[in-house]
């Protein structure tokens, strides 16, 4: 049981099952993962070098996530796609290009604007205000 999602980057360079992936095992719910991509924009992390994205788009999760175990990163190919949740988010320049088994409702239960400034607080407590 979970909220779970995969977050697939598209890019020129890697096969759709070579694409780097993040693996969310809660907060999978489309509210939530328009909330870390406009943390992530906030942060001022680049988009366009979908293995950067990756790195620090997980990162930005974990930092608001702590130190729960539910947090992945792998290959399109190796993760749980199909999850029964949230499906699958195809990325590209921080934004959602695409969706795969995804519900036939999304999940709305967070205030975006919310939640994407608790991301961005956690990150800059986290690091500082340079983040």
């Amino acid at each position: 049981m979970g909220n779970r999602a995969v977050i697939s980057f598209k890019d020129q360079y890697s096969s759709k099952e070579m694409s780097p992936s993040i693996y969310l095992h809660w907060n999978g719910g489309r509210d939530s993962v328009e909330s870390f991509l406009r943390a992530a924009k906030q942060l001022g992390i680049r988009g366009g070098d979908s293995a950067y994205c990756m790195s620090r788009l997980t990162q930005i999760i974990g930092n608001w996530i702590g130190g729960h175990l539910s947090l992945g990163v792998g290959c399109y190919g190796n993760l749980d796609t199909d999850n029964g949740n949230n499906g699958v988010y195809w990325i590209k320049d921080l934004e959602i290009v695409e969706r795969e088994f995804a519900p036939s409702r999304e999940q709305c239960s967070h205030n975006i604007e919310e939640l994407t400034e608790e991301v961005v607080q956690a990150n800059k407590a986290h690091f500082g205000e340079s983040s």
